[in-house]
């Protein structure tokens, strides 16, 4: 289990716990829970789930109404109709309030009901222990139309300036996105090859900003008319046993995405969607993923990054024990042409391919219009290790792929045990290389000897691209 995992599942765990610790049998409780969480978090078999497949369980099992310990508001007591057709913001906003202003307060969406919600901001500071459980579904008014001119949130529900917050339960958030992917604005892949128009300017589902010391567990969120789940500017995050799905061809609905913000943990999560699975975009670092189970999907891509001459840093990051099927990608990294910056300090490590384009890829070029002017500076990639990557790929592009800057080559690539084989057809003969320079520790399969040994003739400036 890596560093950032245990400093988080000990660190924002005791500190939610010690908020219901105010009687002496509390807090004996409360250490010998902390006791029980710090010895898994330094056993060696506590390295992700067995069976990433099986589907997560709901990490807090116990009502919080039988608790004595939390001060539960149902949002039914506080007017929610929960039928599917009426709005019920007023209700959730009112039971907000209420919890915000006590310590370890429980909003309470409850099972067997369907809250309808418009745009919302849950906003802080609030009492520390704050929990925002949802059992039932949660889901906004249907489609573009219904959504309110005045908004530009561009999320469903926001949660801003918050610390030691979770949100939870055993229930699902529904984006009713289909009528957002059909809007003719940009298009997407469709079925057989096909072309089809896609989203405009759509909402996420959740976002996250401007907070600290959170606790993201248990909830199916599904079908969002784009990124599901989003956090910027946010330090300190735990994401677990979350189950996140939308159709293969869904355009930008990206499953978790995390910008300016550090001391990230992603485990043990099933994410099937539109595009990348997990996509960490620049500002961030300490980035700990295991035991999450990607595809269909783009995979877990760091970009991309430098857009419009811009400065992007990403460092220290971990993917380890993971499972990527049926994908466009698998381990991305992308930045445009004329950034600056640096993505350095990448594991990925114990990554298992099925039928994925692009398992290995690297791509200094990135361009989302159809043509790019070349640029001269880059957002230099370097220290990245590539370690018992396994598994088959899709033969319509090459397995591995370092597309890397004329002028600022990729630096200190490390591949290891590293065996990909075609789903079907023929071995790939040599993978792509382009000013890429690293090393094998062991022979690759496909063997590559387009990776250059060493470091490159002309190395740019350190303060060029440093962070």
């Amino acid at each position: 289990m890596g560093l950032v995992r245990k400093l988080l599942v000990v660190w924002i765990t005791a500190s939610l716990l010690f908020q219901n610790s105010s009687n002496v049998e509390g807090r004996y409780h409360y250490h010998k829970k902390l006791t029980i969480i710090s010895s898994l978090a330094s056993s060696p078999d506590a390295q992700g789930p067995s069976s990433p497949d099986t589907p997560p369980s709901v990490p807090y099992p116990n009502d919080p109404r039988n608790s004595s310990t939390n001060c539960v508001f149902d949002v039914t007591s506080f007017g929610a109709v929960g039928d599917g057709f009426a709005d019920d913001t007023a209700a959730f906003t009112a039971a907000w309030k209420a919890a915000c202003a006590v310590e370890s307060g429980v909003v309470l969406a409850p099972a067997d009901f369907c809250f309808k919600i418009t745009p919302t901001i849950f906003t802080g500071p609030c009492k520390p222990g704050l929990v925002f459980q949802v059992d039932g579904v949660l889901t906004p008014l249907d489609g573009p139309d219904s959504w309110p001119k005045a908004d530009k949130l561009k999320q469903l529900l926001l949660f801003y300036q918050l610390d030691q917050m979770s949100f939870t339960g055993k229930g699902t958030i529904e984006g009713n996105g289909q009528n957002w992917w059909d809007l003719p604005c940009k298009p997407h892949r469709g079925p057989n090859g096909s072309t089809v128009s896609g989203q405009c300017e759509s909402p996420a589902l959740i976002r996250f900003s401007m907070s600290s010391n959170l606790v993201v567990s248990g909830l199916q969120m599904q079908n969002s008319p784009q990124f599901h789940i989003k956090f910027n500017d946010c330090g300190g995050i735990l994401v677990e046993k979350l189950s996140i799905s939308s159709p293969k061809l869904s355009p930008n609905t990206d499953g978790i995405h995390i910008e300016n913000t550090k001391g990230v943990g992603i485990y043990n999560s099933l994410i099937a969607n539109g595009d990348d699975c997990i996509s960490i975009g620049p500002g961030c670092s300490d980035v700990d993923i295991e035991g999450v189970t990607c595809g269909p999907s783009h995979g877990i891509s760091i970009g991309s990054l430098g857009v419009q001459n811009s400065q992007a840093c990403v460092s220290n990051v971990t993917v380890r024990n993971v499972v990527i099927k049926e994908s466009d990608n698998g381990l991305r990294i992308k930045t445009w042409q004329g950034g600056t910056g640096s993505v350095t300090g990448v594991s990925f490590e114990n990554i298992q391919m099925e039928n994925v384009m692009n398992c290995i890829i690297v791509d200094q070029y990135y361009c989302s219009a159809k043509a790019c002017l070349n640029k001269t500076s880059a957002v230099h990639v370097g220290d990245i290790s590539f370690r018992n990557i396994k598994g088959t790929y899709d033969v319509r592009r090459p397995p591995i792929h370092f597309a890397c800057s004329d002028t600022v080559a990729c630096t200190n690539i490390t591949l290891s045990e590293v065996e990909l084989l075609p789903e079907e057809g023929e071995l790939v003969d040599d993978p792509f290389c382009w000013n890429a320079y690293g090393n094998q520790e062991t022979l690759t399969i496909p063997p590559i000897n387009c990776l250059q040994e060493g470091e490159p003739e002309t190395v740019v400036e350190q303060s060029t691209y440093s962070c």
